[in-house]
């Protein structure tokens, strides 16, 4: 029976006797809750998960590109597609971009995601050369105004390959290496870092009637296969990101599963990535149908996350996640 592991995460100086660091984090837990997909939920001591299983829960996760994992990191959204859900068509030139992406850094985004094919529900394939022709330049034009690590937003070897030999330093797949099978082998080649995102279906099509056996352990399953893929592909467990996909071919309920359960993923033993921002559940939960008026919605999920130990947070509105982050930390 395969058994996993959701840490119970607390925070705070007063650490009871057994309590264990989640991630190498502040953050830490004395007890997890056992999963199995045969048998109900039990509560365990940390001392009773097995070795293996808590030194990846426990371990520090190692820097990303040069970026700390002990701290969240902001991760800014700068898509350079006509039909994005929420900024299509407003990066519409390379120097629009450039400044976006200069005004990003300057309030406290330490990544910078560029995407030249929108992954929208219902959106439709672009073809290899357009999405080339929409990032590399934008890649290149921001490489020379900031040091910022640039991440690669697709899941097409060859619009990855431009982007890196532009200065991207992280490929970020949303189909989580199941697209193209040329694209891992150049990761590893490379030996570029990478963020493995879950998503049933594909853009078109994924929203339509998702099903799962059990979202949370099919979805982790997938990203630890995922990741174990790669390793044999040559590609260290330490320069991979996971991203469990919310809103990829999920519904509201398998959304609130996995946003309510997201400390299992650091059983995997990588820094976790959530993007929430600005999608339909902060719509249909939060009553609002205007895009770009969902930071606070938005926000409220990301620090729910951070709670739990996420690391990155790929984000919409910059400002206001890097105000709402200098609060948290004041008060915790």
């Amino acid at each position: 029976m395969t058994e996993y592991f959701r840490p119970l995460v607390q925070y705070g100086p007063a650490r009871p006797g057994g309590a264990v660091p989640l991630a190498g984090q502040t953050l830490w837990f004395t007890h997890a809750e056992r999963l199995s997909r045969t048998e109900a939920p039990a509560v365990v001591s940390a001392q009773d998960i097995p070795d293996d299983v808590l030194a990846r829960l426990t371990g520090p996760r190692a820097e990303i590109a040069g970026l700390a994992m002990d701290r969240p990191q902001i991760m800014g959204i700068l898509n350079t597609t006509p039909d994005s859900f929420s900024d299509g068509g407003v990066h519409n030139s390379v120097e629009v971009a450039a400044a976006a992406a200069e005004q990003m850094v300057a309030h406290g985004a330490s990544i910078l995601d560029i995407g030249g094919e929108s992954t929208r529900p219902g959106a439709s394939y672009v073809p290899e050369d357009e999405e080339t022709a929409r990032t590399q330049p934008v890649i290149e034009a921001i490489r020379a105004n900031t040091q910022a690590l640039i991440s690669i937003d697709t899941r097409k070897a060859s619009v990855a390959r431009a982007a890196w030999n532009a200065g991207a330093g992280l490929i970020n797949d949303v189909s989580g290496f199941t697209f193209d099978p040329q694209l891992a082998p150049f990761c590893a080649q490379v030996d570029a870092p990478v963020c493995v995102m879950h998503m049933q279906g594909d853009p078109a099509t994924m929203q339509d009637d998702p099903q799962y056996d059990d979202v949370l352990l099919d979805v982790y399953d997938f990203l630890d296969g995922t990741v174990a893929q790669l390793e044999q592909l040559g590609l260290n467990r330490d320069r991979i990101v996971v991203d469990p996909g919310i809103g990829f071919g999920k519904t509201q309920a398998h959304n609130l599963t996995l946003l309510q359960n997201l400390s299992l993923f650091h059983g995997i033993g990588c820094p976790i990535l959530l993007g929430v921002s600005r999608k339909g559940l902060i719509g249909q939960i939060g009553q609002e149908p205007r895009k770009d008026a969902r930071a606070p919605g938005s926000i409220a999920v990301a620090l729910a996350g951070l709670s739990q130990g996420v690391q990155i947070l790929r984000v919409h509105d910059v400002p206001e996640t890097a105000q709402a982050l200098r609060l948290w930390a004041a008060v915790r």
